[in-house]
């Protein structure tokens, strides 16, 4: 599936390029609705069905549906928003050739449904659900239901829910998805999404120069670097992590899983009091005692240290703080996770002034995010806005994480199971961007690869999951990865 995410607006502008190449809209609502009716006859065997279609191109995509569907023998049953009157251009067209019956938009449309299809609104609804529409998609309940493009009701640009939206079985977009399609909540609403290919050839991407992908390994996987012959283990990369005194937890998690990712060495620095629990927990690691901050940047000083992670049980103090601006200061890619970031909660702009220059990747959660940036707005604009003010990639965490870089580009990350709802899992995140930046990935990509990987990882584990088993199922999946690409 391609990585691309078109905004609504983008998708419009696909479709504009599309006809001006020569393949004329009718043709494109046609193939769209085609589409759609062969999902459905893959799917379910003929059984009566209703089709929902709205005043806009949607309720075209659907009369068409409805023709071919009836034509291949289903019971189908019309019911349009409105009067045909107000249907423009392509979708006039396709309602004119719908011959069947077509009755008002009500709750009564699917009382005898056995599926419906819901081509009431597309992903550019600005405004609420309300009035008959509302009633009839609330009276879907628990039918299989059909989307075409999202459903009705998701904001095709945040996955907002606009008063009311049915929970699809599939749902069918086309060219590209939109990044409503893997953002919370309208995700949810999504059931198996499906992407058709209805004409739109891919050259017109490099007229509309998408910014937004979903974090897919399509996306990074070219930048991974593989072990290769005559490998050693600072060519591989060595990771350095600042490891706290007392939740020493953290900083083990973070090492084993840079260790897992690739990293050829790591090393946690600490003061003396705690070497002792380090180096009874860690096997792989180097365990340093350094008797401060300044330490800290010395030890980073030596050409051969690749990478520097601040942050994972540090506690909120100023040795922090210092700590963070440190790593920084050496020039080495770094990450700033937990602490790290909280520790400048009332001198953001002294964060982001030392991130200046330095390739740098913050991993907050949205309590961490309130502390530093704006939280307003929709998720993928305000990760954007972080990235663009600090000037570091941002990888904003969630269900539906957002990973954003200061020069514009986004990806959303889908594959994070409920199982990642554990402590410590976001140390180990933290680790695999560290590990990925010691290797030579650039920050964007490493966020967007230690994301995915970590998706995946506790996917492959499943219920019971805790945050130590998450590194140890990495190679797992970069077994797979490696496959993939041959």
């Amino acid at each position: 599936m391609a990585v691309e995410l078109l905004t609504v607006e983008e998708m419009s502008r696909a479709d504009a390029l599309a006809i001006a190449g020569g393949t004329p809209g009718v043709e494109l609502m046609e193939a769209a609705g085609r589409a759609v009716a062969d999902r459905i006859c893959v799917r379910w065997a003929s059984r009566p069905t209703s089709v929902l279609c709205g005043p806009g191109n949607n309720g075209g995509d659907g009369f068409v549906i409805a023709r071919l569907l009836a034509g291949r023998g289903w019971p189908v049953r019309v019911a349009l928003l409105g009067g045909r009157d107000r249907l423009k251009g392509d979708a006039r067209i396709h309602a004119d050739r719908w011959t069947g019956p077509v009755e008002a938009m009500s709750a009564g449309a699917v009382a005898d449904a056995e599926l419906v299809v819901d081509a009431v609104f597309g992903a550019g609804l600005v405004r609420d659900v309300d009035g008959e529409a509302r009633a009839a998609i609330e009276a879907i309940g628990d039918r299989p239901c059909v989307a075409v493009d999202v459903p009705s009701g998701v904001d095709g640009n945040t996955g907002e829910i606009r008063g009311v939206a049915p929970r699809a079985a599939v749902t069918v977009t086309f060219f590209r998805r939109k990044p409503g399609h893997l953002l919370d909540p309208g995700r949810f609403s999504m059931g198996d999404v499906h992407v058709a290919d209805i004409g739109i050839p891919d050259s017109v991407l490099d007229e509309i120069g998408p910014a937004a992908f979903a974090n897919e390994p399509g996306l990074w996987s070219g930048a991974l670097r593989w072990p290769r012959p005559g490998d050693h283990k600072y060519s591989r990369g060595h990771a350095v992590i600042a490891g706290g005194s007392e939740m020493t937890g953290a900083a083990r998690l973070a090492a084993r899983a840079a260790m897992r990712i690739g990293a050829g060495m790591v090393s946690v620095l600490c003061r003396e009091e705690a070497r002792a629990i380090y180096a009874a927990g860690l096997v792989g690691p180097l365990v340093v005692a350094v008797d401060g901050p300044e330490a800290f940047a010395g030890y980073l000083e030596d050409p051969r240290r690749s990478a520097a992670l601040t942050g994972p049980g540090a506690g909120v103090s100023e040795e922090t703080r210092e700590l963070a601006l440190h790593a920084l200061s050496a020039g080495k890619p770094t990450v700033l996770d937990a602490d790290a970031l909280t520790a400048f909660a009332d001198a953001p702009e002294t964060l982001f002034a030392a991130i200046e220059g330095t390739p740098a990747v913050l991993t907050p959660h949205e309590g961490e995010f309130a502390r530093l940036f704006e939280a307003e707005g929709d998720k993928p604009s305000r990760v954007r806005r972080a990235a663009a003010q600090s000037g570091a990639t941002v990888l904003l965490k969630g269900t539906d994480t957002v990973i954003a870089a200061p020069d514009g580009r986004v990806a959303i990350n889908a594959n994070a199971p409920p199982d990642l709802a554990t402590a410590g899992a976001g140390d180990v995140l933290a680790g695999l961007a560290v590990g990925l930046l010691a290797q030579g990935l650039p920050p964007f990509e490493a966020a967007s690869a230690a994301a995915w990987v970590h998706g995946e990882a506790a996917a492959a584990f499943g219920p019971g999951l805790i945050a130590e088993d998450l590194p140890d199922l990495v190679p797992g999946v970069l077994r797979e990865l490696k496959r993939r690409a041959g």
